[in-house]
């Protein structure tokens, strides 16, 4: 309206028309200039305008921050089931009928519910039987169910639930408050085969964690939890596979940790040739495995300060070898020392592995060992490129012994901080000394120990004859 208004106020000469005051003629003449001068903007700048207005699009619902989802997947005969349940929260843009302060309308829901479950889940979902892709589900069921509904407990009642009764039309139940419960259908060849599930629920929410119960028709259930998109998750592996995942897996691990390699750093820098490496690193090798294996089998504590204890453990060596590294070293030390501290960090290998061992399946063993492989492989590539640089480094640019000085330094600086931080944080723990589970963890503990050392004087023999 006040552009209208300059534009009809002023004349073509930019005289006052009679009746109206000068003052308000030449302001809205200036605007009417203003406008001319914003109309006459360069193309460039329009496309930016318009380019800055397209990333403001405001969704239909909030994405909700922790969205956790309830499956059952169950072969029978010659058709699998699947049942779902998620959070309607997080079934953004669909459009729920409403009524009153924002009860969903029951009586009008189904199609927005069988809408919803096609397009965030069905259209997420690939289900593989011995490796091919099944065809897209039949929805057999969909409805809204309250957040105080239990009957995803168990896979009976949940079944049950879906195939009884309906909440009543007028229950009030908020849109955002409700559970919206799935029942999908495939068919199979045979309830026999080896299944395969490759969820994308990740777009659900921020922190997305599925849980799935697989119910084969012979043996018990096996319990899975899923962050994110796992990738494909074959619910009865075969040990080809498993063994191909951890490897991935314990390759990824070695690399991705950073203070793993900052102890490698440190075996590394003093001393740089390939025939002593072999000694330090196999000895590390050995008693990270042992530890490792142990965790598997369950002879650590369970309290949550171990964690942090092993987390500060490996600190501290990182910190110690750095050290060790400035005031001078000798081989037969160092090999002892790596053994030493290869238990602590082959705990905090177990942490890493403990997650993934619900994709092992009945193979243990050989999840376990593929592990072990792709830490061992970890480990070579950082050799390969970490030596020659050194090598390098200490040939064309710092001497040898500075050299080693400057960077033990950097090493042992980044392990303090780390060391400082653990510290505080195992502090926030209490230490159950006391309890009678703790004794039989000692012993065990310090019967690896044994293992360890037994193992190390055995090697040192044979070394000495050799």
């Amino acid at each position: 309206m006040i552009v209208v208004a300059g534009l009809v106020a002023g004349s073509p000469d930019n005289t006052p028309r009679p009746g109206l005051p000068g003052a308000y003629v030449r302001e809205n003449t200036a605007v009417r200039t203003d406008l001319l001068s914003f109309l006459r903007m360069p193309a460039w700048w329009w496309m930016g305008l318009l380019l800055v207005l397209a990333s403001f699009q405001v969704p239909a619902h909030e994405v909700p921050d922790d969205v956790r989802l309830q499956v059952f997947f169950k072969p029978a005969g010659t058709q699998l089931q699947l049942l779902i349940r998620v959070p309607l929260a997080a079934m953004q843009e669909v459009d729920f009928p409403r009524r009153g302060p924002g009860y969903l309308d029951l009586a009008q829901a189904e199609p927005a519910l069988r809408t919803a479950a096609q397009q965030w889940l069905a259209d997420n979902l690939a289900v593989f039987e011995d490796g091919r892709r099944l065809p897209p589900p039949t929805l057999a069921e969909a409805r809204a169910s309250l957040p105080s509904d239990r009957s995803f407990a168990a896979y009976g009642s949940a079944l049950a639930h879906l195939r009884g009764e309906r909440l009543p039309a007028m229950t009030d139940l908020y849109w955002n408050e409700g559970l919206l419960d799935v029942l999908f259908e495939f068919p199979i060849a045979s309830d026999r085969a080896a299944f395969a599930i490759e969820p994308g629920f990740k777009r659900l929410g921020q922190r997305v964690v599925t849980a799935l119960i697989f119910l084969p028709p012979e043996g018990p259930s096996r319990a899975f939890e899923f962050h994110g998109n796992p990738g494909r998750v074959h619910l009865d592996p075969r040990w080809i596979q498993v063994a191909g995942r951890f490897v991935v897996a314990g390759f990824e691990h070695i690399l991705e940790g950073s203070d793993h390699l900052l102890f490698i750093a440190c075996l590394v820098i003093p001393l740089r040739r390939w025939r002593p490496l072999v000694g330090v690193v196999t000895g590390f090798t050995v008693a990270h495995s042992l530890t490792l294996v142990a965790a598997a089998s369950g002879w650590v504590p369970d309290g949550l300060w171990f964690p942090p204890l092993v987390e500060l453990l490996i600190a501290a060596s990182i910190v110690f070898m750095a050290l060790e590294n400035i005031v001078g070293t000798t081989l037969r030390r160092r090999w002892i020392l790596a053994c030493a501290f290869g238990l602590a960090h082959g705990f905090g290998f177990s942490f890493a592995l403990r997650e993934s061992l619900q994709f092992a399946g009945s193979h243990l063993l050989s999840s376990l060992l593929a592990f072990n492989v792709g830490v061992e492989l970890g480990q070579l590539l950082v050799l390969l490129v970490l030596v020659p640089l050194l090598q390098l480094l200490f040939r064309f640019g710092l001497a040898e012994r500075l050299g080693v000085i400057i960077l033990s330094a950097f090493v042992a600086h980044s392990g303090w901080h780390w060391l400082l931080e653990r510290g505080e944080r195992l502090a926030r723990f209490p230490w159950p000394w006391a309890a009678a589970d703790s004794a039989v963890v000692a012993m065990r503990t310090l019967l690896v120990l044994l293992l360890v050392a037994g193992g190390a004087w055995a090697w040192r023999g044979w070394r000495g004859r050799h």
